[in-house]
């Protein structure tokens, strides 16, 4: 059907991409490009190729998966040459990434399984590095996601194309970027944006900055990491771009320190040793270390920098393999434990096989630059590596406000060089918001109930506060609570939940009702280090729970746990004790992680650096501020999918000042509406009263047309626009139905028909000024249903099958009334309408509807093109290529563009009028026939 439009778009495009470097250049098919790439090749080589040389180059290119290819094309061929000598073949300049050699082509047809044409293709060295998918305006990207993934499954495998790095969707107004993964989601697609983390969504302005040829090689070459545990390239995301330029900047260009603000479950892992590795490549540099806590390593994360840096991790207090590193002069980059780091620099036996790095340019990265031990590692590092860097990454940095030893984080590391907080990740989709509830509240008088008296606040005159809170009689309450809540919250256990307590002698009482109430298959676990620390915490989560590994500890609480461990050998068929702490620990973090346990109680374990998509749910009571409040409820905010709306926080504390306060600390001044949630039932009775209030003033649809004057009229917008916010974050929980909020969906919807009825009637008399012109309608609140071309042809198909004309005439009044729910969509309603009455009874079967369908609409556009190029004498192609140009860049064209067009000798005071009836129409052409 229209496809003029996405034609023009893949045009302008190509313009664009030729002006940015890439030499044009067609190629129609599979033999084109292979020959292309032959030629490509031996001009990057400076050399060339016979026929049978070359098939050895084509022979190695095509071996192995996309991960293999990935690592063939940022490395050298040794190429047998036919007079017997060597040459080593390379295919893509990983050093110098701008000179490589670039074109771009388009509409290349490559047969697989089925025959699939591919719009805009990037080709560096004659490789299809980056592959350009695009869709009409108005059309889902994810459209354009999907047919990469046919793509994926239908002609891709075996070719040259799986050497793609760099996807690439776009509708002209939004474009996202993601790596070469066949099974990931369309939430793991990108957009891309400015250092100030502002979104750069259009085409052209995308192109600009992401697909110049320089950009692009440096995008391929220096910020996709290749992540041998999951077998996939990962490129960077915008925020994690701009922290590693910044730290790679700051170490060619300075002495200085820094550090990166990126908020927990952004992915800082990945951030900081993407950076290690780029500065193990500076010259000038001699050692890089990466340094995180021992607890963090589990296992996946412990295989992944082991590919990064083979053998540098094992886990343990074994210092020797480190200090041979740091002796050994090749060796530029080592990952390493903050805790092996602090043996290796404040011994002297060590420091002595070492020293030549005293005076030497050392880069150190901390991964989390907040763990305890952090400030007398750092006294040690400045002491030895006296020409040391420190950059350190952190979620939630240490200011005045939330200092505990008296330094802050500018006053280890100097000046934050990026920031990416929590309200830019939510707003992004990275991770998720919350949805907090506080659960009963503490007074003397009350009565003993539920509500009553389970939830504390920290002081009550008179009292002693921790006798309240430990109570039996508190805890039992919670415990069944817990016990009731926990199916709803983890939606019948797909999901599950850490409980947080204050302290060893509460978490002994809470386990022990825990398993004295729970269902035989209800999987509960508990872990806590038995050192007197772990009791020590505070309520900011500052502590080294493995202080006092190796020590006697506690021996009742060491006991007691010993118990909970035999408790989970019976249940999972293991074999740990307390001598194996830390092999207990590892295997209940994996089994967090594959939800094989439905509970966990912890007193500080897990609620820092943890992360598990499956985990969605936070019971507390304890006391939390500040950063240990903010990375205690992170650890439920994961991304998984549509099933985990948001991340659920179910306190019995009060900690509603101290969530405010941390909230506006760490985010913005709309963090409290970003992050935090209402809870479902709050909203739901918010809309119930609201629904109220609708229908005292319009108790049915049809009485919306008897508001007399314009007064009553406003009343019930405001009122419907604010029924339409509620629903907007209504829909968003997992539990919400129209059938348990007083209003059917047809009745809501017919509502909101009659709510867009009054904005364009509004829209066409603005000749008179009118109180409704004060209102915003906010459109975009309904916006809600996907309703494109191929939903529309099913309808109108599904048509074609019914016999009785009184069903087909009341389908057909229900596919219009589709039409009247969008403020877009009506604009093609009568169109749609035209084709039902005109067109549909001509057609003979289903089947038949969607080229009909097709063939009406190009009929129909192409009318009102000729009609505006015959009434304005100006050729119809310079009509359609204003179109083009309108749909790619989302600007009308320039007066001036417009006025070069007009027939030599039109009068300059016609002119105006003329220009504002070819932007009109130009803009109905694109509303009314894109879908």
């Amino acid at each position: 059907m229209t496809t003029q439009s996405e034609q023009q778009l893949e045009e302008t495009l190509m313009a664009q991409l030729k002006g940015l470097g890439f030499a044009p250049v067609v190629l129609a098919d599979a033999d084109a490009l292979v020959a292309n790439l032959k030629s490509q090749l031996e001009k990057f080589n400076l050399t060339t190729f016979s026929e049978t040389e070359f098939s050895r180059i084509l022979n190695h290119l095509n071996k192995g998966d996309r991960f293999q290819k990935a690592k063939t094309l940022r490395d050298r061929f040794a190429l047998a040459r036919d007079d017997d000598t060597r040459f080593y073949v390379r295919f893509f300049n990983m050093d110098q990434w701008c000179k490589n050699e670039y074109q771009v082509t388009h509409q290349i047809t490559q047969v697989g399984k089925y025959e699939n044409r591919y719009d805009v293709t990037l080709l560096i060295n004659g490789l299809p590095l980056v592959q350009i998918e695009l869709k009409r305006r108005g059309m889902e990207m994810k459209e354009a996601f999907n047919q990469i993934q046919r793509y994926h499954r239908h002609s891709f495998t075996g070719t040259i194309f799986e050497y793609v790095q760099i996807f690439v969707v776009s509708n002209g107004v939004n474009t996202k970027y993601f790596s070469n993964n066949p099974n990931q989601s369309f939430e793991q697609t990108f957009f891309w944006t400015d250092e100030s983390n502002n979104k750069i969504t259009k085409l052209d302005e995308f192109a600009t900055v992401f697909l110049e040829k320089c950009a692009i090689s440096k995008m391929i070459a220096e910020y996709t990491v290749l992540a041998e545990s999951l077998t996939i390239p990962m490129v960077l995301r915008p925020y994690q771009y701009y922290a590693v330029n910044a730290i790679e900047e700051r170490v060619s260009q300075s002495n200085k320190n820094g550090y990166i603000w990126h908020t927990t479950g952004s992915g800082k892992t990945l951030t900081s040793y993407k950076a290690s590795q780029v500065l193990s490549r500076m010259p000038e540099v001699k050692k890089v270390l990466f340094v995180v806590d021992r607890k963090d390593l589990d296992i996946q994360t412990t295989k992944e920098f082991n590919s990064f840096s083979d053998g540098s991790v094992d886990g343990t207090d074994n210092t020797r393999n480190l200090v041979n590193q740091l002796k050994d002069k090749n060796r530029k980059l080592i990952v390493t434990t903050i805790q092996k780091l602090d043996i290796a620099i404040g011994r002297e036996h060590y420091t002595k096989l070492f020293d030549y790095l005293a005076d030497e340019k050392v880069v150190i990265i901390f991964d989390e630059c907040h763990r305890s031990q952090f400030g007398q590692t750092h006294a040690r590092i400045k002491k030895f590596f006296k020409k040391a860097q420190l950059f350190g990454f952190t979620g939630t940095p240490i200011f005045a406000e939330n200092n505990v030893g008296g330094v802050t984080t500018a006053d280890v590391f100097d000046e934050c060089l990026h920031k990416y907080i929590i309200t830019n990740a939510i707003s992004d989709n990275n991770v998720l918001g919350f949805a907090v509830e506080y659960v009963g509240k503490y007074t003397q008088k009350d009565s003993d109930t539920l509500d009553a008296d389970i939830f504390a606040e920290t002081l009550v005159e008179g009292v002693d506060t921790r006798e309240v809170l430990e109570s039996p009689g508190r805890l039992n309450k919670i415990a069944d609570y817990v016990l009731a809540d926990w199916k709803r919250k983890t939606k019948n256990g797909k999901f599950n939940a850490l409980f947080a307590v204050t302290s060893i002698e509460v978490i002994k009482k809470y386990y022990s009702l825990f398993k004295s109430k729970k269902a035989d298959d209800f999987k509960l676990a508990t872990i806590f280090t038995f050192q007197a620390n772990e009791d020590e915490s505070g309520d900011m989560l500052d502590v080294d729970v493995f202080a006092g590994e190796g020590t006697a500890g506690d021996k009742h609480s060491r006991d007691f746990l010993e118990s909970c461990i035999k408790d989970y050998n019976a249940m999972y068929s293991t074999n740990f004790s307390t001598d194996r702490f830390y092999d207990y620990y590892r295997d209940l973090q994996k089994r967090i992680k594959s939800k094989e346990v439905d509970l966990v109680l912890v007193v500080n374990m897990f609620l820092t650096g943890f992360d598990s998509p499956r985990l969605n749910t936070l019971y507390v009571d304890k006391n939390l501020r500040y950063h240990g409040l903010i990375q205690a409820y992170s650890r439920t905010n994961r991304l998984l999918n549509s099933d985990k709306p948001h991340g659920n926080i179910i306190s019995f504390r009060n900690l509603k000042e101290a969530t405010d306060t941390a909230l506006r600390l760490f985010g913005d001044e709309n963090a409290k509406e970003i992050v935090f949630k209402k809870p479902y039932e709050q909203q739901k009775k918010e809309f119930e009263q609201k629904l109220v209030d609708l229908r005292e003033k319009v108790p049915s649809v049809d009485s919306v047309d008897g508001l007399q004057g314009e007064e009553e009229k406003a009343e019930f917008v405001k009122t419907f626009r604010d029924l339409l916010r509620i629903k907007s974050s209504l829909e968003t929980f997992a539990e919400f139905s129209f059938a348990e909020i007083g209003i059917s969906e047809q009745e809501f919807y017919d509502y909101q028909s009659k709510y867009l009825d009054i904005y364009e009637d509004r829209k066409n008399h603005t000749e008179i000024e009118s109180i409704l012109d004060q209102i915003d309608f906010e459109l975009e609140l309904t916006v809600r249903d996907i309703v494109n071309f191929d939903y529309i042809i099913l309808l109108i198909a599904g048509l074609k099958d019914i016999s009785s004309d009184r069903l087909r005439e009341r389908k057909t009044e229900d596919i219009l009334r589709l039409f009247d729910r969008d403020v877009q969509l009506r604009k093609k309603k009568d169109l749609i309408k035209k084709f039902i009455e005109e067109n549909l009874p001509k057609i003979d079967k289903s089947e038949n509807v969607e080229k009909a369908f097709e063939e009406f609409w190009a009929s129909e556009r192409s009318n009102v093109v000729k009609d505006l190029a015959t009434a304005e004498n100006i050729p119809v192609d310079r009509i359609e290529n204003l179109v083009g140009e309108f749909l790619y860049s989302q600007k009308l064209p320039q007066e001036q563009q417009i006025a070069d067009l007009l027939p030599a000798g039109t009068k300059f005071l016609k002119q105006q009028g003329i220009i504002d009836r070819i932007k009109s129409v130009i803009e109905k052409i694109v509303d009314v026939f894109e879908w």
